[in-house]
């Protein structure tokens, strides 16, 4: 397909016409709606907004779990020249409310169980509220809906109210919407990317990772998140793929039945996901027994038990995986030893919102171990500032995909935006011979050891989290001496304690009692496997989970100062 403009109105106007009877979105078990009846309903909805004063320029936010109303919110706005906003689910009342306010939000999509997270007012200037279930306006002063409203999508009927209504043509430049950024330095940044900096990133994905109308995505990450939406749900509907969404949290209980039913092509995940799934069952099970063991410690039986487990797992996401893509942040080492080995088709991608937001990527069948994939086509990387040994520097990337710039922040994006249109990311990496990126961790995170060497924490917490006692870690500098934080797994600890015969609450003194063994047997394990400047003097238990971003990356901040 040739777009004669890269917008997303062009997207959706095209997709219509050329696969007006395919099935576009629906709930997995539920009837879905056809990229013809998307296109009546997207233009409804479109007018709706119209009706309630928003314009072209205009900001409207997006605050819902995944559904296919999701999808025709974001088209509606974005169809009508307005700027969509959307929110992760997991931001907090606190958040929701400054998003609003910096955005200037006109109005509001909000399901009914975000919807306490809004104030409904009637005041001159405070935003219209739409809920997203079905798409009614909610007024001032009524009664909220019940946390478990389920949706309705509206009927693909036009409107003869709206059919003379005629809306400014977006232009490729224009923005398209305001992605607010976790991050994990506390203060979220609104993102403005164009319908050029979205269509030609999902143009240039193609060109390493096709997609076909006979595709079909099970999306489990949240659609705020520019990795699910560009790729996972834009993309898609470039090619008249098919997307199924969970109306439930994505638990191994929901999950597994969904992937059975859908028999997903495609998936995009997290690591964070594909290392429950590792941990919690694969590796218990290739581990079982003490033979287990000792054969899974020679490489040769690793290997081959590692490709039967794969084709197992395989066969649980439905058996008709082709895609299986990871990004959000790195992906551990034993993890990804499992997937290598077991040729589950997996990719690494690696991108930032900034970047709308894939950088580098690759199909399954070109992936490289322990990299994340090469610069996608139409698209400049470099390293800045190279370590004339190791070649690592901060990764700079420069195309059609970089952003316009941090909304009414002009001096923040003076800061990662160069005059002639690099984008600094903050990542150390290098490029290999070969083109294909190596990521080490993020600039800011990085501890310059004793005699100058570059320490990345990430590599460490690899380490250490490979430990099969160990749940999540992070590790810190405290004068100049290296520490971490670590969580045990203490199912498996008393598991494998239980021998004791002694009921669970002294199970769980006695192993309080050998925390301090088991943390220096770690701390063992840890510097016996990491280069001599990068070994830990101290491991100290932490005992609740680590805070993290709705993408699931450690707050590091919260934990600097503690």
């Amino acid at each position: 397909v040739v777009y004669n403009r890269l917008t997303l109105r062009n997207v959706l106007a095209t997709s219509s016409v050329q696969y007006p009877d395919k099935n576009a979105l629906s709930f997995v078990g539920e009837k879905a709606i056809t990229y013809s009846e998307m296109s009546i309903i997207v233009r409804n909805i479109s007018s709706l907004l119209n009706t309630l004063g928003v314009e072209k320029g205009d900001r409207v936010a997006l605050l819902g779990e995944n559904s296919p109303n999701w999808g025709i919110a974001y088209y509606a706005v974005t169809c009508m020249g307005a700027v969509v906003v959307p929110i992760l689910p997991d931001f907090s009342e606190q958040d929701v409310k400054k998003i609003l306010d910096h955005s200037q939000a006109k109005a509001v999509f909000v399901s009914a169980k975000q919807i306490d997270k809004i104030n409904v007012e009637t005041k001159v200037g405070s935003p219209d509220v739409i809920l997203l279930n079905n798409f009614n306006v909610v007024e001032p002063n009524t009664s909220l809906p019940e946390i478990s409203m389920g949706y309705e999508t509206p009927e693909p009927v036009v409107n003869l109210d709206f059919v003379d209504l005629d809306y400014a043509e977006p232009m490729e430049e224009d923005l398209a919407a305001i992605i607010y950024t976790s991050g994990t330095t506390g203060r979220p940044k609104g993102v403005m990317l164009s319908h050029k900096n979205i269509i030609s990133n999902a143009l240039s994905t193609f060109q390493i990772q096709s997609i076909s109308s006979t595709d079909r995505l099970l999306s489990i990450l949240p659609l705020s998140h520019t990795y699910e939406c560009t790729i996972g749900f834009i993309m898609p509907i470039m090619k008249g793929a098919s997307v199924f969404y969970l109306q439930k949290p994505a638990t191994a209980s929901v999950l597994l039945p969904a992937m059975q039913s859908v028999k997903p092509t495609m998936m995009l995940v997290v690591p964070l996901i594909i290392e429950k799934v590792f941990r919690g069952k694969v590796l218990p099970e290739l581990t079982s027994t003490k033979l287990k063991s000792r054969l899974y410690s020679y490489s040769l039986f690793r290997k081959l038990m590692h490709r039967i487990a794969a084709k197992k797992l395989h066969k649980a996401f439905g058996g008709k995986l082709h895609f299986f893509g990871i990004g959000g942040s790195k992906l551990s080492y034993d993890v990804e030893r499992f997937l290598f080995e077991g040729k589950f088709p997996y990719s690494i991608g690696y991108g930032l919102t900034e970047t709308a937001p894939l950088l580098t990527g690759s199909s399954p069948s070109l992936v490289k171990f322990r990299c994340a994939g090469i610069s996608l086509p139409g698209q400049e990387l470099k390293i800045v500032d190279a370590n004339s040994e190791t070649g690592e520097g901060e990764v700079w990337a420069r195309g059609a995909n970089v952003m316009l710039g941090y909304y009414n922040e002009p001096e923040l994006t003076n800061e990662v935006l160069t005059h002639d249109g690099w984008f600094k990311t903050g990542d150390l990496g290098h490029i290999r011979k070969d083109g294909f990126l190596e990521l080490k961790g993020r600039l800011k995170n990085m501890i310059v050891g004793p005699s100058g060497e570059n320490i990345y924490p990430e590599d460490i917490e690899d380490v250490i989290n490979s430990h099969s006692l160990v749940l999540e870690s992070l590790v810190y500098e405290i004068g100049g001496k290296l520490e971490a934080k670590v969580r045990l797994n203490y199912e498996l600890l008393e598991a494998k304690y239980s021998d004791f015969k002694e009921a669970a609450i002294q199970v769980h003194s006695s192993i309080g009692q050998k925390a301090n063994t088991i943390m220096n047997d770690i701390r063992d394990y840890v510097n016996s496997r990491v280069a001599r400047f990068s070994r830990l003097s101290v491991i100290v238990e932490q005992h609740e989970p680590f805070e993290r971003t709705p993408t699931h990356k450690i707050k590091r901040f919260i934990y600097k100062t503690m």
